[in-house]
């Protein structure tokens, strides 16, 4: 069956909704993502690997966490038996009601402000959240097998995890709940109100804060293009400017790893390609 079909399906059966538009939304890290129409009212549609259904589900409560506090996030909608989440043979599935407003573009210099100024807020809101399924941030395991795959790529993540094990042992760095995946498209800005928000909260789990940063970074380009960002999310954000500038090399080096290491896990050339010109263009 078609993914589009089995979503179609799923949508249905589980929260009779039936969509009359039907979206995909750019390829994203931890999930696959989906906007639709429903009768008068707009979603979205998450779709993760089953082991990540408790991560994604304490992203959904996070989200709810944040509306609690008048930040703006896709509140959860539960199917008809009363879940969060629905398993499907592509994984498990989430509906949100969309936040109102266009995404982001992560290369405009006004929104690349917006972008690290909501980041950096919902840091701070999350840090009294709680939530069992949030998982501990782990670092990549650098004596994988399909590390082999390509001649560059196991030293490429040894180099990266034993900067990070480093930096995590001998710096006192600022741990809270990730958002995991925070590229400029999951950010919106309501226009009519000026009201920005975020239409999900990842699949979260709990690490160094400024591991998202560095997420955010990539997606911007690199740190030579995301000053705006990096401006916005110390406005806002509860890292302090001297942790953000030690620990950022660092810990974006470690995201092009992640990066890397996850490509060669599903066998995506293009996208083990992109992450080693990154890792080699860094300084170090």
């Amino acid at each position: 069956m078609p993914d589009d079909e089995l979503l179609r399906s799923t949508l249905r059966d589980q929260w009779h909704l039936t969509p009359t538009e039907l979206t995909e939304l750019p390829a994203a890290l931890l999930s696959r993502g989906w906007e639709f129409v429903a009768g008068a009212a707009r979603y979205t549609a998450r779709l993760v690997e089953a082991a990540a259904r408790q991560a994604l589900e304490a992203g959904l409560l996070a989200a709810e966490h944040l509306r609690a506090r008048r930040i703006d996030a896709g509140q959860p909608v539960r199917t008809l038996g009363g879940a969060l989440t629905t398993e499907t043979p592509l994984g498990v599935l989430a509906v949100l009601r969309r936040v109102p407003g266009r995404c982001l573009d992560g290369r405009d210099p006004v929104d690349q402000q917006w972008w690290g100024e909501r980041l950096g807020a919902v840091h701070r809101v999350l840090q009294g959240f709680r939530h069992p399924g949030l998982r501990p941030w782990r670092l990549p395991d650098p004596d994988a097998g399909h590390l082999g795959t390509e001649p560059w790529l196991r030293g490429a993540v040894t180099t990266a995890v034993t900067a990070a094990t480093r930096l995590t042992v001998t710096d006192q760095l600022t741990y809270g709940v990730l958002h995991g995946d925070p590229a400029p498209d999951a950010f919106v800005l309501d226009q009519s109100t000026g009201r920005l928000g975020l239409l999900h909260c990842g699949a979260s789990g709990t690490g160094p804060l400024v591991y998202d940063v560095a997420a955010a970074v990539a997606y911007a380009g690199g740190p030579d293009r995301a000053a705006e960002l990096l401006d916005g999310y110390r406005a806002a954000g509860p890292v302090g400017a001297d942790e953000l500038d030690a620990a950022l090399p660092v810990l974006l080096r470690l995201r092009w790893a992640v990066l890397a290491e996850r490509a060669a896990r599903r066998g995506s050339p293009t996208a083990l390609r992109a992450a080693r010109v990154a890792l080699e263009s860094m300084p170090g």
